[in-house]
């Protein structure tokens, strides 16, 4: 097979974080930057018009024979369930209405989270300002895969396995790495999404609740979309820590792809990190980057020096503060 992986290998211990240095650097020589930094509205009516699309296929799924309900899940839902998830991901970062009212993005993000199924969206925000706070951090950033992860998902057949669960290692990751306290939100953000399912059970049967998490399960593992989980910082090339994906998908994914951008400027949009990119290109235009998700996720697969360890990961120096 090859050189075998191991965490001695591929798990590197940085202390600098290049997105600050370079924001900084960025930011001083183009301040117009800075006018990007406003809420995306946007992005209000289009999480609306997601979630309600949602729920009119929850209602033609309804009668269907079993084999086309998983069908249309992972054919149609499974794209929309995780372009939700990536709306989330933007309305965690304050984007829907800005940073001023974070309260009715918390509610947005409950909101937008229904048609998923799985309590996730208040969650995601707490764990996902430590990713971009503490990028890498040992113990803090729960996007670090766990030894046992690195250890065991090291062949071919085990990484595909891995890419197939990886919204399993995702939702239980933190408990492992960096449990916190439950809050009252999150309490709220369950309660409301689990009455949501009964409800779905009771007024249009099995076939749709089960539409609807299949969507989820099957949109976050072995798809398209879910090559951006490890495009975005898995070392393909040693020394590089982030990389931005700049193809189609983008667009329905809210430009996540842009992702050095992103982390540069987490405060930016989605649908204006293009422009980040335009405007100090000379910054971007030097970084690897990728044009296509399908191959990040064979690439990843096959690949017999390519595992769950080729992350950085840093030892972090003074306190944490934690979301």
């Amino acid at each position: 097979m090859g050189n075998r992986v191991s965490r001695e290998d591929f798990e590197w211990v940085y202390t600098d974080q290049p997105h600050a240095t370079r924001r900084q650097e960025i930011l001083a020589k183009y301040p117009e930057i800075k006018s990007l930094m406003k809420p995306d509205s946007n992005l209000i009516w289009i999480v609306i018009l997601m979630v309600l699309t949602q729920f009119v296929a929850f209602y033609l799924v309804k009668d269907l024979d079993w084999k086309w309900v998983l069908f249309w899940a992972y054919a149609f839902g499974s794209c929309i369930n995780h372009s939700t998830t990536l709306a989330i991901h933007e309305v965690s970062h304050n984007s829907a209405f800005g940073q001023c009212k974070p309260m009715w993005n918390r509610w947005f993000g409950i909101f937008a989270n229904l048609p998923i199924g799985v309590p996730y969206s208040i969650s995601f925000k707490r764990y996902h300002m430590d990713h971009h706070r503490y990028l890498g951090g040992d113990g803090v950033d729960v996007d670090i895969p766990t030894d046992f992860e690195g250890w065991f998902f090291c062949t071919t057949f085990r990484k595909f396995i891995w890419v197939i669960l990886q919204p399993l290692f995702y939702a239980f990751r933190p408990l492992f790495i960096n449990p916190k306290p439950i809050s009252y939100l999150e309490i709220i953000n369950t309660v409301i999404q689990i009455t949501f399912d009964v409800a779905i059970y009771y007024v249009l049967g099995i076939k749709s609740l089960v539409y609807m998490l299949a969507a989820t399960l099957l949109g976050l593992g072995l798809h398209p979309i879910s090559g951006h989980f490890i495009a975005e910082h898995y070392m393909f090339l040693k020394g590089h820590e982030t990389y931005s994906y700049y193809g189609p998908l983008n667009l329905l994914t809210f430009n996540v792809g842009y992702h050095n951008e992103h982390h540069d400027f987490p405060n930016i949009p989605g649908k204006s990190l293009p422009l980040v990119r335009k405007i100090a290109a000379e910054y971007y235009e030097s970084l690897p980057h990728y044009n296509s998700w399908i191959k990040v996720l064979y690439d990843f697969v096959t690949d017999d020096t390519i595992s769950p360890y080729s992350r950085v990961k840093r030892h972090q120096k003074g306190s944490v503060v934690l979301e």
